[in-house]
């Protein structure tokens, strides 16, 4: 049994706004826009949502399957840290949204950027302890960035989007080694969202956090695998990236601790190992739980596969927990992501401040809402009209109303 992804997609979003654009409207000092290593942020419309977001990264994978093989689904686990109800799950609107059998578990799952891998591992779990044969779960990270950065170097590097991954025994994206993993948490305020329309962010605390948990991540992951080497081990590594020049930060560290390289071997090793992940990353900006599968997602289509490769994977979320695990990436083929960042609709700093605005009634707790697309209809159409995407129509006394493009 090869356990682990068996097919992965992204969705990206339909619109974006560019980095640089936003650090001149909002005044931003430029002098630390190249330590972000970001080009652009993809932008929810305010007609999206975390369940749009997954049931559009999840539906090609399902339309894919034989109904026999849909049917075979006997899971579906979200992560998400950001949540629709304190009871609800969001996975109950994906879940019907997806036509899935009602013979299949359904939960949501939460522990900030950490949530998809949460969601991976829990996924796996289920489908290796069944015994029966081809069995499948479905396992999606998604979320959406709130309004309340603003004006903060938070604000760039903030994203949208979900990552959906089939997860079963016949692993054509990623076989995952078993026991393979170092974990390491502690408590730590670095980010939080104790209320809907707050972020509470120490970018400091949760940068050091982040380095912190890198560190002890592998040196647990070397106590379960004798031997392992943060280069000769694997061929490529991903690491969660709420932006690309932390991620940058974080492999420097590594390797300056744990090999004593200096700075022109460590850059080599980036460029080789690590900028095929990212470069998806630069163009959607931070996806929390969704992150290091976007990584995924662009390793695959940006590295070389035409031999398999073991990937170094490394999740972090923020309050805190963290992983470092591993996995086989088989020889395979490329996916349309790179397709469809092309096909986004370029939206200025002013458009982004008027869809924001708009999309507070869609936020959580909302009670009733009519999610109108005409003050933003040109975009709407562009992005939307005819694509047969999810979109949110209506809340109405909380219970949220979607259809079909």
């Amino acid at each position: 049994m090869a356990l682990g992804i068996e097919a992965i997609n992204a969705y990206v979003g339909r619109a974006y706004t560019d980095v640089r654009a936003l650090f001149d409207a909002r005044g931003l000092d430029v002098n630390r826009f190249g330590n972000l290593m970001m080009e652009q942020r993809s932008v929810n419309l305010p007609c999206e949502d975390p369940v749009t977001n997954a049931v559009n990264a999840a539906r090609p994978l399902l339309d894919a399957l034989t109904p026999e093989e849909k049917d075979r689904i006997e899971l579906l686990v979200v992560g998400t840290e950001s949540g629709l109800d304190f009871g609800k799950p969001i996975s109950t609107y994906i879940h019907h949204h997806l036509g899935l059998n009602p013979a299949c578990r359904s939960f949501e799952v939460k522990h900030a950027c950490y949530g998809g891998t949460a969601a991976l591992q829990c996924a796996a779990a289920v489908v290796g302890a069944s015994p029966i044969p081809g069995v499948k779960a479905l396992a999606i990270a998604t979320d959406a960035a709130s309004g309340t950065a603003k004006s903060t170097y938070w604000e760039p590097s903030e994203g949208a989007g979900a990552v959906a991954m089939l997860v079963g025994e016949d692993a054509r994206v990623l076989r995952l080694d078993p026991g393979a993993s170092g974990y390491h948490t502690f408590e730590v305020m670095d980010t939080a969202r104790p209320r809907h329309d707050t972020d509470a962010v120490d970018p400091d605390l949760s940068l050091l956090a982040y380095m912190r948990c890198a560190e002890e991540c592998f040196a647990a992951y070397g106590r379960r695998v004798a031997g392992a080497d943060i280069v000769d081990t694997f061929d490529y590594l991903a690491l969660h990236t709420p932006f690309a020049g932390m991620v940058k930060g974080a492999h420097r560290m590594l390797l300056r601790k744990l090999k004593g390289m200096g700075a022109a071997e460590i850059e080599a090793d980036f460029a080789a190992r690590v900028a095929p992940s990212l470069a998806y990353g630069v163009r959607v900006g931070n996806t929390y739980s969704a992150a290091l599968y976007l990584a995924l997602c662009s390793l695959i289509d940006h590295g070389a596969f035409d031999a398999p490769r073991r990937a170094g994977l490394f999740s972090y979320g923020s309050g805190c927990a963290s992983e470092f695990y591993s996995g086989v990436i088989p020889a395979q083929g490329r996916s349309g992501i790179g397709r469809a960042l092309d096909e986004r609709r370029e939206i200025g700093v002013a458009e982004l401040d008027a869809l924001t605005e708009l999309s507070a009634d869609r936020a959580f707790g909302v009670r009733d809402a009519v999610l109108d697309p005409k003050p933003y209809g040109d975009l709407y159409e562009d992005a939307f009209g005819g694509r047969g995407l999810l979109v949110l129509d209506r809340i109405a006394d909380f219970h949220r109303e979607y259809r079909w493009s």
